[in-house]
């Protein structure tokens, strides 16, 4: 089992500053690359103070000049807002400015307000589809020269202007839920990223399980599979209860995000208030507290042995939450100083 570091700014109020978010944000990286993590992860999201990332190679290239070590993955870059020829390119230039660094993770997007606001029109069907589109071309721009066309694009003979630095260029991870995702990382001879959210050991195990199902239908090498899960390693139970609390909160949001029905100023949305977030049972702390990465080292250990057991190859420690900047940074160095070594 390897273990990398899911991170992102979060924004909450206005009276927050940028800077001051950005820097905790560094700290937490060096952290993860001083800790000995294989990765760091990082996003892509537009006009949202809840996740600030507009494009997560400016974030990789910034943190390649703080860390050593680190791998410094894209998790995610959100594939059909980007043409292939741009994509696979500055792709290309971060694996040239990071030494050799860079991992892409991908995915189609999740929320609506983007689409809206960057592709009006877009749904879900036709973003899934792009990607499909568009990430084996990366591979081909990488090798260079590349004619393509297709249902979404169309180019003569075109490469990737630099190469990478990386033979065969950069990995790359595909966010993956359904059968059909899942079957066409495998059989692209891409890695697989799945994130179960607050579903708790059953959906953990119906993604492998369905991971497992590509896997023997196409013959090639086994890719890896990567579970990015919300986390916190607790100082003792009520600490880790008060952690449940904050993510029921963030939950909270992140399903109003996801419905797009709240109203939105300056990037910030709409306080939820305490009766809205009280009546979503599903969100509610003891659903965190059961089905999310969370409690004292001895308790997240237990339950990375169980994914580890599954057969997955990384566990990505997904620190958004809401919390403070000093309660993230508690909860990450025990996790490398007290649950990390129980794996080497």
């Amino acid at each position: 089992m390897e273990f990398s570091l899911f991170a992102h700014m979060e924004r909450l109020t206005a009276d927050q500053s940028h800077e001051a978010l950005y820097s905790d944000f560094i700290a937490l990286c060096k952290m993860a690359d001083d800790g000995g993590m294989r990765a760091i992860w990082t996003g892509e999201h537009h006009g949202m103070e809840f996740t600030i990332a507009p494009n997560p190679f400016t974030t990789l290239v910034d943190l390649a000049h703080h860390t050593k070590n680190v791998r410094l993955g894209t998790g995610t870059v959100i594939v059909p807002f980007w043409h292939p020829i741009r994509l696979a390119g500055e792709a290309a230039m971060t694996d040239l400015i990071t030494g050799g660094r860079l991992e892409i993770g991908a995915a189609r997007g999740a929320y609506s307000y983007e689409y809206e606001r960057v592709m009006p029109g877009l749904d879900a069907w036709d973003a899934g589809q792009r990607m499909r589109e568009t990430l084996p071309l990366v591979r081909q721009l990488w090798a260079g020269d590349c004619t393509h066309d297709g249902t979404f694009y169309s180019f003569p003979s075109t490469t990737s202007a630099p190469k990478p630095v990386q033979q065969d260029g950069p990995p790359i991870w595909v966010a993956a839920r359904d059968p059909n995702s899942h079957e066409f990382a495998v059989q692209n001879g891409f890695n697989v990223q799945v994130t179960p959210l607050w579903q708790g050991e059953a959906e953990i195990e119906n993604l492998m399980s369905t991971f497992e199902a590509a896997c023997a239908a196409y013959a090639g090498p086994r890719p890896k599979i990567m579970l990015l899960h919300h986390t916190y390693v607790a100082s003792d139970a009520a600490d880790a209860d008060l952690a449940a609390r904050e993510l029921s909160r963030f939950y909270n949001y992140f399903g109003a995000w996801f419905q797009n029905k709240c109203p939105v100023e300056q990037g910030l949305m709409e306080e939820l208030s305490a009766a809205d977030m009280a009546a979503n049972k599903m969100m509610a702390a003891e659903n965190m507290r059961r089905d999310l990465t969370i409690g004292t080292a001895g308790d997240v250990i237990d339950r990375i042995k169980r994914y580890e057991d599954l057969g997955y190859d990384e566990f990505s420690f997904w620190i958004d939450s809401g919390m403070s900047a000093e309660r993230k940074r508690a909860s990450l160095a025990r996790f490398i100083n007290d649950v990390m070594p129980a794996f080497t």
